[in-house]
């Protein structure tokens, strides 16, 4: 009997149990923190052995092979151990995907993950197919294979999934964009970052398709030295394409080979520049998949978007509130404001990624007249942008942060929570991040 190890036990190390358990490895889950009550209640029904707080070396290094959580870096103790013995390490993706034949669109990128894949999803649940959503998004692939494997999959899939991935094939593939982020992860170094989202291409064959970004000039590079077997459809919102997705005349159009969708941008749910990508990607998606257009068209104009997204909060005295907790780059933050039609008071901060804010300088000396840093650690904040903005402002929890930028801001304003960096110093997630700025805005 193969012995399987599964490092990590949130959703994915617990779904890659449970489904190496349904097919018949020996399975021992170890975990270097505390596991959540559900999931050890989980372990305990399927009667797989479990350890929690400690890595005990000598059993993990016994494994055939290792399926690690994303959240675990190459530079852990643990993973130095395992890499000297060179045991086989793969992504919950990848050994899920060994057992199922069904057809799976993959979503990755830099932004715009989370929203493209579930609007791909809506689309498919309202025409009707056999669909589950599953991956980064927060389900796991490969418990949903082993308690009822759908007939087609979406996915929303990381670089840190695909790091570990090395036989997974989706039908369709998707790159939104590319741009610095989690560069603590990759040497601080962007063609790696960029390399291991390449990595969802890299086993599609002729017959299946990559949709791409092509005013995307990471992308593009790649492009130029990737065999990629899969065709390859473009969008663009700047200029017709013979194939692929673009804009004119405040139209969608795709046109695919004896394939011709088109729709007005004002009937689109999801509005804002960085929307028009996403939505271009998924109606893509969808013609490919040879659905209905009318389903299509009711599906993209009646989506509404997520949560933590650029998410209207509430309008006090003619000040808008927006939570953009999902933005956790500087590339996200730069599509909030670039969406922003009003002056804006930004709430920014968290655990900084390696970011470069440069990017962001002409735009908040256009667009910002506050800044409300809410974090442990604010200086390179402050070191960006001080030359930008006369006034900046630390706070050290949610409520300080709201009622700080409440005072910034007048009527007509915005005060935009966008943190461009990650939660962890003082919130569990993103999610705690952006209930807590609505309960405090919903309290003043």
């Amino acid at each position: 009997m193969k012995r399987l190890i599964i490092l990590g036990a949130a959703e994915s190390g617990i779904g890659a149990a449970i489904l190496g358990k349904r097919k018949g490895y020996d399975v021992f889950v170890s975990d270097s923190g505390k596991i959540k009550d559900g999931y050890k209640t989980i372990l305990q029904k399927e009667n797989i052995e479990f350890e929690e707080n400690s890595h005990s070396t000598e059993k993990i290094l016994k494994a055939d092979e290792i399926v690690k959580s994303p959240g675990i870096p190459e530079k852990a103790e643990i993973m130095k151990l395992v890499r000297e013995k060179n045991i086989h390490v793969i992504s919950e993706i990848e050994f899920a995907s060994r057992y199922t034949s069904s057809t799976i669109v993959a979503i990755t990128g830099t932004n715009g993950k989370t929203t493209t894949t579930s609007l791909i999803y809506h689309i498919m649940k309202k025409a009707g197919l056999d669909v589950s959503l599953v991956g980064n998004i927060g389900y796991s692939f490969a418990k949903q294979v082993a308690e009822k494997d759908t007939k087609y999959y979406v996915m929303e899939v990381s670089s840190f999934q695909l790091d570990d991935c090395y036989d997974f094939a989706p039908h369709i593939s998707i790159i939104l964009n590319i741009s610095n982020n989690h560069l603590d992860r990759y040497h601080y170094s962007v063609h790696e970052y960029a390399n291991a989202k390449m990595r969802i291409t890299q086993k599609q064959k002729p017959g299946d398709f990559f949709i791409y970004n092509a005013e995307d000039e990471i992308t593009k590079e790649l492009l130029k030295d990737s065999s990629i077997a899969a065709a390859k459809i473009p969008f663009s919102q700047h200029g017709e394409l013979a194939e692929g997705a673009y804009i004119k005349d405040d139209q969608i159009t795709i046109s695919l080979k004896h394939n011709q969708f088109t729709m007005s941008i004002y009937d689109l749910g999801l509005q804002g520049k960085h929307n028009l990508y996403n939505s271009m990607a998924a109606a893509i998606a969808a013609n490919l998949l040879d659905l209905r257009k009318d389903v299509i068209r009711e599906s993209l104009s009646d989506f509404k978007a997520l949560e933590h997204r650029l998410e209207f909060v509430a309008n006090i005295h003619g000040i808008e509130f927006i939570n953009d907790s999902k933005a956790t780059n500087v590339n996200s933050v730069w599509y909030a404001m670039e969406s922003m039609e009003k002056p804006i008071v930004w709430i920014a901060g968290g655990v900084d990624k390696g970011n470069d804010y440069t990017v962001l300088q002409p735009m908040v000396d256009e667009k910002v007249k506050a800044i409300v840093c809410l974090g442990k650690d604010n200086r390179k904040i402050h070191e960006a942008f001080s030359k930008n903005v006369d006034i900046m402002f630390n706070t050290q929890n949610m409520e300080e942060a709201v009622k700080t930028a409440y005072h910034f801001a007048q009527k007509g304003d915005v005060v935009l929570m966008s943190p461009a960096c990650a939660s962890f110093d003082l919130f569990e997630n993103y999610e705690d991040r952006g209930n807590r700025f609505k309960e405090a805005v919903k309290a003043l």
